[in-house]
């Protein structure tokens, strides 16, 4: 997991660089927790991913044991 770029938080959080550049300097806790907080999203955003597959294939599971039993 990598840090958001700048841009990205520069967007998000609609404030500039400098602002940012100032939070991570005199604000370190709340730089970090908006860090963590984007790494926490993409963990979740992965995990969503993964059970979608799985429900995908659990699915097919389901339908051949259907059309197996008919």
């Amino acid at each position: 997991m990598t840090a958001p770029s700048l841009r990205k938080l520069e967007y998000d959080l609609d404030v500039n660089k400098t602002t940012l550049h100032n939070w991570k300097k005199n604000r370190p806790k709340l730089y970090e927790f908006i860090i963590e907080s984007y790494k926490d999203r993409e963990i979740m955003k992965k995990h969503l991913e993964l059970m979608l597959e799985q429900k995908e294939i659990i699915q097919k599971e389901i339908d051949i044991t259907k059309n197996r039993i008919n």
